[in-house]
């Protein structure tokens, strides 16, 4: 599994807690939190972010899947994926880049980093 995320993360351009907030406040990037509702509902959520349960990540962000979220306007769309630590939104955002979302990455650490740098949540 190791050498499995090493492969897939140099693939991806992840970014930090740091920079998916600025991003995501400048309007340049959606985030997209995977996490199950058990850890949601434990530490909260990220202000802004579209939650998807992670079985249905790649047909909520397919642009031009009959069950795409609003949000899912192209294929160029950045997109910030969020899990728990930062290691199955590897693996999540490999697979939307094989959908054809180049733009894909995800946060470094997850929503654990996020809420270590003191970045705001929601309960």
């Amino acid at each position: 599994m190791d050498e499995l995320l090493e492969r897939i993360r140099k693939g991806l351009e992840r970014v930090t807690a740091r920079e998916a907030f600025a991003a995501a406040e400048a309007g340049d990037a959606l985030l997209v939190d995977i996490r199950y509702a058990a850890l949601r509902e434990r530490d909260g959520l990220i202000p802004g972010a579209l939650v998807v349960e992670r079985n249905e990540l790649e047909w909520r962000l397919d642009p031009y899947g009959s069950h795409r979220a609003p949000e899912a306007v192209s294929h160029d769309l950045r997109i910030v994926v969020v899990c728990n630590e930062g290691y199955a939104s590897s693996l999540a955002a490999a697979s939307l880049q094989q959908l054809g979302l180049h733009r894909t990455t995800d946060l470094i650490g997850g929503f654990q980093a996020w809420r270590s740098e003191g970045l705001p949540t929601t309960r």
